[in-house]
C-alpha cells in the first residue's frame, strides 16, 4: 500500500533496532510498516554480543529462551581489550553473562518475532526523502512509492537519510583512524574460542564465529591511519596480526574483509516534530565492548510504549520529549565509555602505556572497579530518575511465585500492590497485581521495565500519563 494510504508509524531500517521497535509497537496494536533499502539481510555480523539488560528486555516479552538456545554464554567481557577481564558473576540479574550470537541470527530471530506479530516489512525500498506536513509525514523511496504516516522513526544507521531530512545535527568527532577486520578460517587457531590482547605493538580481538570461521581484528599501531574506505586485503590482515601477536594463526579463505573507524557522533536531538531517531541513526561509536546493538534496542524499548501511548490518545504528545530526556544521556555515557577504551587501545605514548598497565592491574585488584565496569557495559546501571523514587530498573523479583518480567509480556504497565489499595483509578491500561511481602505500598512498573513511581515516594509519571 502506498500513495494516499495513511499509516500510523513508518520505521526506516530493518536492522535489529528497527525490527524490535516495530514489534514493540505492533504488540500494543499500532499499525507499523518497516522500509528497508536492502533486498536481503546483511550476511556478515556487524555485532556479536548481547549484554544482560538486552536479554532482560527479551525476557520481559517471553523471548529470551530463543536467543539462549542459540547463543554461547560468556561469564566475562573485556574492557579496552585488556588482559584482565570484567566479570558479570556478581550482577543483580538472572543473566550474568554476555551472550555471544552473531548479528545475522539475531536479525533472523527478530524478523520472525516481528512477522509473528503481523509487522509489515518491505525490502528494496531505499528512502530518498522525508517531508513533514504538520500532522503527517511523507516518506519517498527510490522505487517511486510514497508512504504517508503519522510518525516516522529513523533506524537507518550512521548515514541516516531520516536524520538528515529532519535537519538534526550529528555532533562529535569523525573517524581519525581505521582498524582492519576479517572473517577467516585459521589453520592454527588458539586454544581459546576468544582472545583479546592489548600490548605495546597494538591490540587484537579474535573470536570463533562457528562453522570453522573466526573474526580477527588487529589494532596495529603502524596501520591506524590507512583510509577507512581503502579495500583490505588478506595479506594486510595477516601482516597486521603478526605485528601485534607474532603469528597470523594460518588465516585463509576470507569471507568478509573491511575496516572500521572510530567516529563518535550523537544526534543533537532524538526528535524533530513527528520524526524520531533510534539506534545508529542517533549515535555511533567505536565498537569496543559490543554495546551498539544493545544501546539501540534499549532505545527502541523506551520509545515504543511512549509513541504507542501518544498514538492511542491516552498520553499527551509531550511524553515523547521524555524519550530524548531519558535516552540521550545514556547514549552520551556509552560514547564516553568507548572513547576511554579507544584511548587505552590505540595510544602509543609512554604515558598511555603506563596507564594501560595500571588500569589492567586495577581491574583485577579492585573488585568495586570491576563491578562498576560490569554494571556500565551490561546496561544494568541505567536509571532515569535523579532521586531514586522513579526511573530505576525493576529487577525480576519473585512476586507470589512468578517473576515481575513475566507480568510484562504484553507490554503493558503493571501496578504491584502490597495491600487493598490497588483499586486506584489506574484505568484499563494497567494490570494490577496484589503481592504479599512487597517492600513498598505499591509500585508502578513501566512497559520497559523501569519504575514509573513508588507509592508514598514519588509520582513522576502519574500526571504525564493521566493515570
Amino acid at each position: 500500500m502506498s500513495g494516499s494510504a495513511m499509516r500510523e508509524v513508518v520505521v526506516v531500517g530493518a536492522g535489529p533496532v528497527g525490527l524490535w521497535l516495530a514489534a514493540e509497537l505492533r504488540r500494543t496494536g499500532v499499525e507499523v510498516t518497516v522500509l528497508e533499502r536492502l533486498t536481503e539481510p546483511v550476511p556478515h555480523a556487524k555485532s556479536l554480543t548481547m549484554h544482560p539488560r538486552t536479554l532482560e528486555l527479551l525476557a520481559m516479552r517471553g523471548l529470551a529462551d530463543r536467543w539462549l538456545a542459540e547463543g554461547k554464554q560468556l561469564p566475562t567481557t573485556h574492557f579496552a581489550l585488556l588482559d584482565n577481564r570484567v566479570s558479570y558473576a556478581e550482577l543483580d540479574t538472572k543473566y550474568r553473562f554476555v551472550l555471544f550470537l552473531p548479528q545475522p541470527r539475531t536479525e533472523a530471530l527478530l524478523a520472525e518475532h516481528a512477522s509473528d506479530l503481523g509487522v509489515e516489512v518491505l525490502r528494496g525500498r531505499a528512502v530518498t526523502g522525508v517531508r513533514s506536513f504538520g500532522d503527517s509525514v511523507l516518506v519517498e523511496t527510490e522505487t517511486g512509492e510514497t508512504f504517508q504516516s503519522r510518525w516516522v522513526v529513523g533506524c537507518d544507521g550512521p548515514s541516516s537519510t531520516v536524520r538528515k531530512a529532519a535537519g538534526i545535527e550529528f555532533l562529535g568527532s569523525p573517524s581519525t583512524l581505521s582498524v582492519p577486520l576479517g572473517d577467516v578460517r585459521l589453520a592454527e587457531p588458539p586454544e581459546s574460542v576468544s582472545l583479546t590482547v592489548n600490548g605495546d605493538n597494538g591490540a587484537l580481538f579474535l573470536v570463533s564465529l562457528g562453522d570453522g570461521r573466526y573474526r580477527v581484528s588487529p589494532t596495529d599501531h603502524s596501520m591506524l591511519h590507512v583510509p577507512k574506505d581503502e579495500p583490505l586485503t588478506l595479506e594486510e590482515l595477516k601482516e597486521s596480526t603478526r605485528r601485534v601477536v607474532g603469528t597470523d594463526f594460518g588465516m585463509h579463505d576470507p569471507s568478509y574483509l573491511a575496516r572500521f573507524g572510530n567516529a563518535t557522533l550523537q544526534a543533537a536531538r532524538y526528535r524533530n516534530g513527528r520524526i524520531l531517531l533510534a539506534g545508529d541513526a542517533a549515535h555511533i561509536h567505536m565498537p569496543l565492548g559490543g554495546q551498539g546493538l544493545n544501546l539501540g534496542m534499549q532505545d527502541a524499548t523506551n520509545l515504543a510504549w511512549k509513541l504507542a501511548a501518544v498514538i492511542q490518545g491516552w498520553a499527551p504528545e509531550d511524553l515523547l520529549d521524555t524519550y530524548e530526556t531519558e535516552r540521550h544521556p545514556v547514549g552520551a555515557r556509552v560514547l564516553a565509555d568507548t572513547l576511554a577504551q579507544t584511548s587505552l587501545v590505540v595510544s602509543t605514548s609512554p604515558e598511555n602505556k603506563a596507564l594501560r598497565a595500571r588500569f589492567n592491574e586495577l581491574i583485577a585488584e579492585v573488585p568495586a572497579l570491576n563491578r562498576e565496569l560490569a554494571v556500565q557495559v551490561s546496561g544494568l546501571g541505567v536509571s532515569y530518575g535523579s532521586c531514586g523514587s522513579y526511573g530505576w530498573r525493576m529487577p525480576d523479583l519473585d512476586v507470589g511465585g512468578i517473576g515481575v518480567f513475566s507480568l510484562l509480556r504484553e507490554g503493558r504497565f503493571v501496578y504491584l500492590s502490597s495491600g487493598d489499595g490497588a483499586e486506584l483509578a489506574l484505568g484499563p491500561r494497567v494490570d494490577v497485581v496484589r503481592v504479599d511481602g512487597l517492600p513498598w505500598d505499591g509500585v508502578l512498573v513501566r512497559p520497559d521495565g523501569h519504575v514509573g513511581w513508588v507509592d508514598g515516594v514519588g509520582d513522576a509519571f502519574s500526571g504525564v500519563l493521566g493515570l
